[in-house]
């Protein structure tokens, strides 16, 4: 049974696509790319913006950092709050919170901006840790935001804890460190994207969700 559950914020219990495609919008365009499709930039939800930067357009390492500077210009003032909490989230963190479960969140977004988000939402309470990226980057990866989370909850046998997310890298994150991953189709990866990456669990809505979690 898991004690420790460790949840990814964009996909996982937001949806957080208008301000992020807008913002990726808006880092482009100030590095002269214009891009009016939003739906093409849905694929920066979830990894770090600066390899999704250097990955997708060829960026160096300046013009990236550059592109994640912009990026955080108009997400700082109102990205971050063009965002929408799934339906079922208070109730599953409730039931979790209540059957005495340690909750933590392990994001690739930056601290400051997972924890305006869980205070926009009132969800903030029902979590004993949050682990985000650092605005330099020391800590940007997913597999460093798991670890950073399990530090957190002083978490002693790794099999009691699990990483739920939406995207491969959660996955992938998770089992660099030892954890069991539970993959939601709900958010923005999808069945086959999370099959593929190997996820041990998988759930297609809350109530799946929150069986796994209390099994």
């Amino acid at each position: 049974m898991y004690q420790y559950v460790l949840f990814d914020l964009d996909g996982t219990l937001t949806d957080s696509r208008e301000g992020i495609t807008k913002s990726v919008q808006y880092a482009l365009a100030k590095m002269g790319i214009d891009e009016p499709n939003l739906a093409s930039l849905e694929h920066f939800i979830g990894p770090p913006l600066y390899d999704e930067f250097r990955r997708c357009y060829g960026f160096d390492e300046a013009q990236a950092k550059q592109a994640v500077a912009a990026y955080r210009e108009r997400f700082g003032e109102i990205g971050w709050k063009e965002n929408l909490l799934f339906d079922g989230v208070p109730t599953l963190l409730e039931t979790l919170h209540a059957a005495g479960k340690k909750l933590a969140i392990a994001s690739s977004k930056p601290t400051v901006f997972v924890q305006k988000i869980l205070q926009l939402f009132d969800i903030a309470p029902y979590f004993d840790a949050v682990s985000g990226a650092t605005l330099d980057g020391t800590i940007s990866t997913k597999t460093q935001v798991v670890e950073q989370a399990l530090t957190m909850l002083a978490v002693a046998d790794r099999r009691e804890a699990v990483l739920v997310g939406d995207r491969f890298h959660d996955v992938e994150g998770a089992d660099a460190c030892s954890i069991d991953c539970v993959g939601v189709t709900f958010g923005f990866g999808g069945l086959e994207e999370l099959q593929q990456a190997g996820a041990r669990h998988i759930a297609q809505n809350f109530s799946q969700l929150t069986e796994l979690l209390l099994h």
